[in-house]
């Protein structure tokens, strides 16, 4: 995979109000493709986000969906800034950089907690505890994560968030 192509993440979706940070681990072809946060159409993240809120956030425009993440004090991010990937499965990534976390506190003022979404995400937990922050371990909420209900990975959301007020 060598010549796979380097690939550069988003930036993230944060504001001084945020509470809390989902880290993925970097976006998937259908998300690059659209420039999107949890782009692919079959990935849950947007459908717990929005049973959690009671508001449908599929059918806003994206910018409308973060304006809305923003506003209850959700950030979203990826664990990886660059990587090397044919395809979307995490267990591809090769050559990451991890993104510079050290800067969060200043860009989000508020955030007390990171929630990583997934396995892969996870793998920098105690980095951002050493930070300081409070870190909390998901289910992927990627398609990929077949073993998990759709109302499991909902109650284990919604757990966490209900930490920081945001569920």
């Amino acid at each position: 995979m060598n010549d796979a192509p380097r690939l550069t993440g988003f930036a993230p979706v944060l504001a001084p109000n945020t509470r809390l940070l989902v880290l993925g681990s970097f976006p998937g072809v259908a998300s690059l493709q659209q420039q999107q946060y949890y782009g692919h159409p079959r990935n849950q993240f947007w459908p717990i986000l929005s049973a959690l809120w009671s508001i449908d956030l599929r059918s806003l425009p994206y910018a409308q969906r973060l304006d809305a993440v923003r506003a209850r004090g959700l950030g979203i991010w990826d664990v990886y800034a660059h990587c090397r990937r044919e395809g979307s499965l995490d267990s591809a990534i090769e050559a990451a950089e991890v993104n510079d976390f050290s800067g969060l506190r200043a860009q989000a003022p508020g955030l007390v907690a990171v929630a990583h979404n997934g396995a892969e995400s996870a793998r920098v937990m105690q980095h951002l505890q050493s930070l300081g922050f409070a870190v909390h371990r998901l289910p992927s909420t990627s398609p990929a994560n077949a073993g998990w209900s759709f109302e499991r990975k909902l109650a284990a959301w919604r757990d966490v968030f209900a930490l920081y007020d945001l569920a």
